[in-house]
């Protein structure tokens, strides 16, 4: 990105689907309008392919650009998949001509001069205490995480009031992802894209992968559907009314006549 003037930096500040397009992103609708959004908690309930991760990146950059000495930290079930996120977000500052001079490009961390940061971390609890005023907390595969490490990272926003964005496909109809999406109430924004809904995707790709994959990881990676597990015994809607509160009232005397 070449260098801008102040009014042209000003909007860009303002408005992150700006700064996508300047790094040649063509933003779907559902990108444009996360990107705008200010909700403190998001669900991104995205399909394979769908640029999830990408848009999720663009929010991480305009943060460290725009918000001196902020923090962002990417947590994903496992390092490797964090370091692909953080690599995302490398060849977005690439693209945009490092308009804030680094400090350090690494595998697990981009150190701007303006002092944020934006660190990758390993999907281990025991190796990702201790950090603190957390501006933005990425979780990439959300639907992977254990709930352990959910709890633990969690309060890195207690004092910031930091955004928490989570994004991922369903795994299971299981887990804290699952558990946010239905029963989370109005603490989270939730957003919902199919593939149907991705023009990048063909309907001849997705037929073939029904085909292939069979129904149920088919309806998980590109419907975004929550399915039982693959192994249990009884359907959680079977377990779910067997746990229902109502009583059924029998009219004993009429069924006797």
């Amino acid at each position: 990105m070449p260098t801008v003037d102040l009014a042209t930096d000003l909007a860009l500040a303002l408005d992150p689907v700006l700064l996508a397009a300047q790094t040649g992103m063509d933003c779907d609708k559902w990108q444009r309008d996360v990107l705008r959004s200010t909700a403190r908690r998001m669900l991104l309930n995205v399909t394979r392919q769908g640029g999830k991760s990408t848009t999720t990146a663009v929010l991480a950059l305009h943060t460290a650009l725009y918000e001196p000495g902020s923090l962002s930290l990417v947590l994903s079930p496992g390092e490797r998949q964090s370091m692909e996120f953080l690599r995302k977000v490398m060849g977005l500052y690439r693209a945009l001509g490092r308009p804030v001079p680094s400090e350090a490009e690494n595998k697990l961390a981009l150190e701007l001069e303006n002092g944020s940061r934006i660190v990758a971390l390993p999907g281990v609890e025991g190796t990702i205490r201790g950090y603190s005023g957390v501006r933005l907390l990425v979780v990439d595969e959300a639907s992977r995480v254990a709930d352990s490490l959910m709890a633990a990272v969690r309060p890195m926003l207690a004092v910031s009031g930091g955004r928490l964005i989570a994004l991922s496909t369903p795994y299971g109809a299981r887990g804290w992802w699952y558990e946010a999406w239905t029963a989370g109430g109005t603490t989270w924004e939730r957003v919902k894209v199919t593939a149907l809904d991705c023009p990048r995707i063909t309907p001849a790709f997705l037929a073939e992968e029904r085909r292939e994959l069979g129904d149920w990881w088919y309806l998980q990676e590109y419907m975004c559907e929550f399915m039982d597990a693959q192994t249990v015994a009884f359907r959680r809607e079977d377990i779910d009314r067997a746990f229902n509160a109502e009583v059924q009232v029998w009219d004993l005397l009429s069924a006797s006549e």
